[in-house]
């Protein structure tokens, strides 16, 4: 038995921003740039680690649908706008007047992007200053994933749902990532020639895939609660074989290990 103990996994978030097609549901991916430490050159949702920004306190008083949440649910969800906006630009919050923030006003807030990722320019700072409001009452939860215990990087990842709000215009920040796409789950999922998708990814994009439109898709979410997937690995006759729980709600449970990435 090995006396190394588990990393300890680092709160994560990220959100699945949605929206109706011509040809039916999509959601909004990037592609990781191919020098990023974790899942390079991966067609992605959205999102990160936590930081210590998002633990502001101050950030509860410009918070909105957070109220009965838990204090580190709270965090998580902040978290999870904050990455959005960074890697998509698309801000889920609202002005003054209660309404969402206008295309006009979010174009003048695209250069704070790269301030936010670099720590130069705190998320409290940047709603103070453009007296603007968290929408986390537009997040809906979806999945929750814990990396393996045998990763010598881990991360404590909540999925939200959001739609994107009408005449954002989401693109890709240049930096983590080099390329972005709005799509159909079942699109990003079947070329696997254009685009790398590793596991966990996959079956969150099946399990979207199951809805047509963007108000199915948050039906089913709020009406099915995550629960807690972190995947194990066994060895079987047919080699190493990643797996996750039965009760997941996903419709593949397993994988081996050598594709799972």
């Amino acid at each position: 038995m090995s006396d190394v103990q588990p990393a300890i996994p680092v709160p994560a978030a990220t959100i699945l921003m949605l929206r109706d097609g011509a040809e039916g549901l999509e959601v909004f991916m990037v592609k990781r740039h191919h020098q990023i430490d974790f899942v390079a050159g991966a067609l992605v949702f959205p999102g990160g680690k936590v930081h210590a920004g998002d633990r502001e306190a101050g950030l509860s008083d410009v918070t909105d649908g957070a109220g009965g949440w838990p204090a580190e649910m709270h965090v998580v969800g902040v978290a999870a706008i904050r990455e959005a906006f960074e890697e998509s630009g698309i801000l889920l919050a609202r002005d003054e007047s209660g309404a969402l923030v206008s295309p006009d006003h979010l174009a003048r807030l695209q250069p704070h992007r790269a301030a936010l990722e670099k720590n130069e320019l705190s998320l409290l700072d940047l709603l103070r200053r453009e007296k603007l409001r968290l929408a986390c009452d537009l997040l809906v939860r979806f999945a929750h994933w814990i990396t393996p215990e045998h990763m010598p990087k881990r991360f404590d990842t909540h999925f939200f749902l959001a739609a994107a709000p009408e005449g954002h215009l989401a693109a890709h920040d240049g930096c983590e990532s080099v390329d972005s796409v709005w799509i159909r789950p079942d699109a990003a999922i079947a070329d696997r020639k254009k685009w790398n998708v590793v596991f966990p990814t996959k079956l969150n994009l099946m399990k979207l895939a199951e809805a047509r439109t963007v108000d199915e898709a948050m039906a089913r979410a709020r009406a099915n609660p995550p629960v807690t997937v972190m995947p194990w690995v066994e060895q079987t006759a047919e080699g190493q074989m990643l797996r996750i729980r039965n009760d997941a709600g996903y419709a593949q449970t397993s994988v081996r290990l050598r594709d799972a990435l």
